[in-house]
């Protein structure tokens, strides 16, 4: 039996519901919705944070998704799912213009707009509220979750958990400073004055936010701002790949191909992977060539250096500036340049989870020490805990790039709470692809 929470601190507010859902992002706000419409399933949401916010520091006026509004919260499983983003237009009063419009990628203040749209019909949410452990009761066969509100504990009795507690800014160790001058790119618009108004800005990394950043740092050069240094350890700016094919490495079909590999040709297949979420949208690199080209029209502009095949070995500060130093990879030569500020557009990190520690012991891992989750999402784990634990956006490795998609969200959570319900809540699709992945005849 597990370790009970000791009796004289076992509070005395006690909740109990069939899924507590750790973190609300999209997934675990979709699960939220796909669960609203079901009898049977009591989904809680908790979150730490004071509020639903989405991706503040990166919200470009004009940035848009990279998916399909159809990836919402929920159309890919229920396209009559009363919480969709149409029925969000509709609503709002604002189908027709959207419609008009003829664009499939809604921009990201639009999704954040929807997403607190359906923040705003869920009573189901629970804000504020962070949880400090997950112990499982071998006699009542529950989990029982002690959360901390408003400064006072609480017990929520829990059927199921799900882990959505999303990923935090990953640095590497040759940038990792406290100093003022280095962000993350994640916290971008909030120093956006401070960029704007210094001599010179160094970006590293060249994926979509690194890119999105070294556009409005162009956009600024050509009036006058800072001088621009773009650097990348990959071989090239790469694009996206969301050519039609390419993108059927996305689709549930997919997915479940990939979690039937072996875990050693998982991790080899999924290195081949990256240019799925590390490259940059054809229309941002556009922009940013537009921008270079326009910049040759005009004197006295502060200069501008791209560079790829880069590696940062280290930041120096000294007199309020930096000198960031490289080594090219083709040659192996030295390279330094001054800044005033660094952005380091350099990922994000599986974000820690403490409080699973009570029964961490129970939950399997792999060779690498990651995870093991099953085709359901769930952690394989020891006897009673098996189909109990889920983990949302935490399972790249065994699922593939689809892990972290938008398009791939409404899916998991059907698969999730059909088997939390043990019954088919919603129906899954079948057919997601034309290309046939297995070398077994279908």
């Amino acid at each position: 039996m597990s370790d009970p929470t000791p009796v004289d601190v076992l509070p005395v507010d006690v909740l109990a519901v069939d899924v507590l859902a750790i973190g609300c992002g999209p997934f675990n706000l979709g699960l939220a919705a796909m669960a609203a419409t079901a009898d049977d399933v009591d989904v809680l949401v908790v979150d730490s944070v004071d509020e639903f916010r989405w991706h503040p520091g990166l919200l470009f006026e004009e940035a848009t998704l990279q998916v399909s509004f159809l990836s919402d919260l929920v159309t890919l499983v229920d396209p009559t799912h009363p919480m969709s983003f149409l029925a969000y237009l509709a609503d709002v009063d604002r189908l027709y213009p959207f419609l008009v419009r003829e664009q499939f990628f809604p921009t990201r203040r639009e999704y954040e707009a929807y997403l607190l749209w359906v923040v705003g019909k869920l009573d189901s949410l629970r804000f504020g509220t962070t949880v400090d452990e997950v112990r499982w009761d071998d006699d009542a066969h529950r989990f029982d979750v002690l959360v901390t509100s408003g400064g006072a504990q609480s017990v929520i009795h829990a059927g199921h958990v799900v882990v959505g507690v999303g990923t935090e800014p990953s640095v590497p160790a040759a940038m990792d400073s406290d100093a003022a001058g280095v962000l993350h790119s994640s916290e971008y618009l909030y120093r956006r004055d401070d960029a704007h108004a210094a001599d010179a800005v160094t970006v590293i990394g060249s994926g979509q936010s690194g890119a999105e950043i070294v556009v409005d740092l162009l956009e600024a050069n050509l009036d006058g701002g800072p001088a621009v240094t773009w650097w990348t350890r990959t071989p090239w700016f790469a694009p996206l790949d969301f050519t039609k094919l390419s993108l059927e490495m996305t689709t549930p079909a997919y997915m479940d191909y990939f979690h039937s590999l072996p875990e050693a040709t998982r991790d080899r297949v999924r290195d081949g992977h990256w240019q799925f979420h590390k490259g940059i949208s054809t229309d941002t690199l556009d922009r940013i060539h537009d921008l270079l080209y326009r910049r040759q029209l005009h004197d006295g502009l502060a200069p501008v250096e791209l560079r790829n095949g880069v590696v940062v070995e280290g930041l120096d500060s000294g007199g309020g500036r930096f000198t960031v130093r490289g080594r090219h990879l083709d040659s192996g030569d030295t390279l330094a340049h001054d800044a005033d500020l660094v952005v380091t557009a350099t990922g994000y990190r599986e974000r820690a989870q403490p409080f699973l520690a009570p029964i961490e012991s129970r939950l399997h891992r792999d060779s690498q020490g990651r995870r093991e989750i099953a085709a359901n999402h769930s952690v394989v784990a020891d006897g009673p805990l098996g189909d109990r634990v889920f983990v949302v956006n935490a399972e790249m490795h065994a699922h593939g790039v689809s892990a972290p998609n938008l398009d791939i969200g409404a899916v998991r959570n059907a698969r999730i709470l059909n088997t939390v319900a043990r019954r088919e809540v919603y129906r899954l699709p079948q057919k997601t692809a034309f290309t046939s992945f297995a070398a077994a005849q279908t």
